[in-house]
């Protein structure tokens, strides 16, 4: 039996591919999987960290944050714009103002970055900075179908190293961490993560936006043969999806994605043995000034991880991107 933070697993994932899946075995919670950055990075270099207490704190924080949106999500929650395209609410509010308080009271030495708070820019000087989106999805929150949640992450040297995802809606809770591995947390249940094993394109599913449909990710879906779909909102949705192998491969090529975006299910997704990159195969680093991921995110179950790159990479410069300038 599997233990996570003190307590047992159990429970299977559903699995769409044809090849059996691999249980994930104790080694897994000794080192996550050699995901693209790791790879990228001397064996020595990569750390092993103990983050029992953070994880567990990360986890209780997210609950306790998606019990405040769910308030405004059955009763009523103002809306305002802080751009004509990017809606912000009470809920949004109200969740980080408690996160960021939790956050600076339990570990006060540490960096804060949140999409709702000032960014003073003294998170540069820290080793350790908790990113945050207090409310992933905010249109979909307002759309009331379900597809937001609350994210938690923690990067130590630009590297993401622990996640927590808390879908307010259902209750599902996702978190992982380096040398932890990754779990879901479901009706009382905690069940094992482990990315699939699916390693032919047209047995995979590609998961995409909801609001952000573009012709160029149906342009590399037909490339790769990919022909499965799913629509979700939410980044951390959907690599949660990938996660529970209900999907394979994510892409995003715009500049829309920002670290509170990406930090927390960037960690979850590697503690699961999954891959992440931007679009031309380059690891993503966290805690920088700025912090827009100016060429896109490329996630997947990492088997074929660099075949979707070459595909990626060489339609977007047929749409005329390239690396060095990305999708400004």
């Amino acid at each position: 039996m599997l233990q996570f933070g003190g307590l047992a697993l159990g429970g299977q994932l559903p699995y769409h591919c044809a090849a059996p899946i691999n249980k994930i075995i104790s080694q897994s919670l000794i080192g996550s999987p050699r995901t693209a950055l790791n790879m990228l990075m001397p064996e020595s270099q990569i750390e092993t960290f103990d983050l029992t207490e953070e994880l567990e704190f990360a986890s209780q924080l997210a609950r306790e944050a998606a019990t405040i949106v769910n308030t405004f999500y059955v009763g009523s929650s103002e809306v305002r714009y802080k751009t004509d395209d990017e809606p912000v609410t009470e809920a949004d509010r109200s969740s980080n103002q408690h996160i960021v308080t939790r956050i600076r009271s339990m570990y006060p030495a540490d960096g804060i970055l949140s999409e709702e708070s000032k960014d003073d820019l003294a998170r540069l000087e820290k080793e350790r900075v908790w990113i945050i989106d207090p409310m992933d999805g905010t249109k979909e929150f307002i759309a009331r179908n379900g597809e937001f949640s609350v994210m938690i992450g923690l990067a130590v040297k630009g590297r993401p190293v622990l996640g927590v995802v808390q879908q307010p809606a259902s209750g599902l809770l996702y978190a992982g961490a380096l040398g932890h591995g990754a779990i879901l947390y479901e009706d009382g249940e905690i069940i094992e993560l482990q990315v699939s094993d699916c390693d032919t394109f047209r047995n995979m599913v590609m998961v995409s936006s909801r609001s952000h449909r573009q012709q160029i990710v149906d342009r590399i879906r037909a490339q790769l043969n990919i022909t499965r779909e799913r629509v979700s909102g939410s980044v951390g949705l959907k690599v949660g999806l990938i996660t529970r192998q209900l999907a394979d491969v994510y892409i995003h090529p715009s500049p829309g994605c920002k670290e509170w975006d990406l930090c927390a299910p960037q960690a979850l997704l590697e503690a699961a043995g999954g891959a992440i990159t931007d679009c031309w195969g380059n690891p993503l680093r966290y805690n920088k000034r700025d912090v827009r991921a100016h060429n896109g995110v490329v996630v997947s179950n990492g088997v074929l991880h660099n075949e979707v790159i070459d595909a990626v990479a060489r339609i977007c410069e047929e749409f005329g991107y390239n690396r060095d300038d990305g999708f400004w």
